[in-house]
């Protein structure tokens, strides 16, 4: 994981020698390979086997369609993309849900079901792999990037846990010619890289472990006010948890040299459902767009339908769990409802409707299954004066700093700091840094380092 020790050993070595072999391309895309691999096999080497697998099967069929245009082939590709993914992620949840169903008629027997090694990521780099057959066929790419290439693509670490989805077209062509160490933007990269951090260990694991934690585990022992502030702070915990991982992976990959898309523009300050989808997990958002809901027929026809589909898909994407399929739905009906009527005509009454709507339906989102949801808004009829002290000043602090704060005209805060480091040497910027990190780690609650919300998905 990024926050810790043998990540940044393992970091400050690679980008030694990332600048090292820059020059030398033929050298270059073969290290940062081997050292993506080495990143994301430490857990267990089985899940680069899957990498390398996936990432070959993705070349392969992108070279037949475009040498073929036969759409057959780019179905074939696709379907396979969809079935490890399917597999992966569902096998064992449709078993369940079979063998519960047989049960109920009285004809249960378990069903085998292989589990293959946990695939972290897989959701990422199998997208990515749909949308590089997808724009080959529709001509977005000029033609199949090179075999090392596209490996380095699909395996770049920065990106390959949680995303940000970057697509071929966005990447690849950065591969083609070095870059160059002087322009780099060290100062945006230092601060992306900081401000990622103290959203994940401040705001993030904080309210986690502190508030969100013990309500959805047991609202009942939770007075209404105290329900209701954990849903506010598990919309601040899951923004400020996958916002700091894009903020980190933006960042360490302007470190090495390379650029991102944004993938989060404050999504919480929306106007609209629709507003805020285009503002939350951009990456996703346009992949959906581009490769669902378009196909799907986009606003040209049964547009409410389609955008319904799409965000049930999008919801089932997330996990094998019907809470998930209902977060989409409840998001693709209400997307349904905004298209027909329009958004709110003042923008306050907007962003209050939009925020509140969402942090309703993250409530499906974070609970295990339907009785915890409607467990945890259940419990906000129970109107009681005594609660267990959850409520403090700090938390209420950190639930501002992950929500509201995103009312501030972009760049106010950040500004101003970058403005300040820009005066500085390259030494003294890398010290300041390195003194607001320890100041982080100081501030920081010692509640051990959770892994990322999104790796699980």
């Amino acid at each position: 994981m990024f926050p810790t020790v043998e990540f940044a050993a393992f970091f400050a070595a690679v980008l030694m020698v990332n600048w090292w072999l820059m020059p030398r391309p033929r050298l270059w895309k073969p290290f940062i390979l081997v050292a993506s691999y080495v990143c994301y096999g430490w857990a267990s080497p089985k899940l680069v086997l899957v990498l390398i697998g996936v990432t070959l099967w993705n070349q392969a069929f992108g070279w037949l369609v475009f040498r073929t245009r036969r759409r057959t082939l780019l179905i074939t590709g696709i379907a396979g993309d969809i079935a490890l993914l399917g597999y992966a992620k569902y096998a064992g949840f449709f078993a369940h849900e079979i063998d519960a169903a047989l049960n109920r008629i009285g004809l249960g027997a378990p069903l085998p079901v292989i589990v293959l090694v946990a695939t972290i990521g897989v959701s990422f780099y199998t997208f990515q792999g749909i949308s590089y057959l997808v724009d080959l066929w529709r001509g977005d790419l000029a033609r199949p990037a090179p075999t090392l290439d596209f490996l380095v693509y699909q395996a770049f670490f920065p990106h390959l846990f949680a995303g940000p989805i970057v697509r071929a077209r966005e990447l690849i062509p950065q591969f083609a010619e070095p870059r160059d160490p002087a322009q780099v933007p060290y100062t945006r990269a230092g601060t992306l890289i900081v401000a990622g951090l103290a959203k994940k260990l401040v705001i993030a694991d904080t309210l986690g472990k502190l508030v969100v934690d013990p309500v959805f585990a047991a609202p009942d022992q939770h007075a209404a006010y105290e329900v209701l502030f954990a849903i506010y702070a598990y919309a601040a915990q899951i923004y400020a948890d996958f916002s700091g991982y894009t903020d980190i992976a933006i960042g360490l990959a302007l470190l090495l040299g390379f650029r991102f898309p944004v993938n989060f523009d404050r999504p919480y300050s929306s106007a609209s459902l629709r507003e805020f989808w285009r503002r939350w997990h951009i990456s996703l958002s346009s992949w959906l767009r581009d490769y669902v809901y378009i196909p799907l027929g986009g606003g040209r026809s049964r547009s409410r339908r389609n955008l319904f589909l799409t965000m049930l898909l999008g919801g089932l994407w997330h996990g094998a769990n019907w809470t998930f399929v209902a977060w989409g739905g409840l998001h693709g009906a209400a997307l349904a409802v905004e298209r027909r009527t329009g958004p709110a005509r003042r923008p306050w009454l907007g962003r209050l409707i939009t925020f509140h709507f969402v942090a309703l339906c993250w409530v499906f989102f974070r609970a295990p299954g339907f009785s915890d949801a409607f467990a945890v808004l259940g419990r906000l009829t129970a109107w009681t004066a005594h609660g267990t002290g959850l409520v403090a000043p700090l938390l209420v602090v950190l639930v501002l700093a992950g929500t509201a704060i995103q009312l501030v005209p972009p760049g106010f805060l950040t500004r101003p700091v970058r403005a300040a480091l820009g005066t500085m040497s390259p030494v003294a910027q890398g010290v300041t840094l390195a003194l607001a990190f320890v100041a982080l780690l100081a501030i920081a609650p010692n509640l051990g380092v959770p892994a990322f919300i999104y790796y699980q998905f």
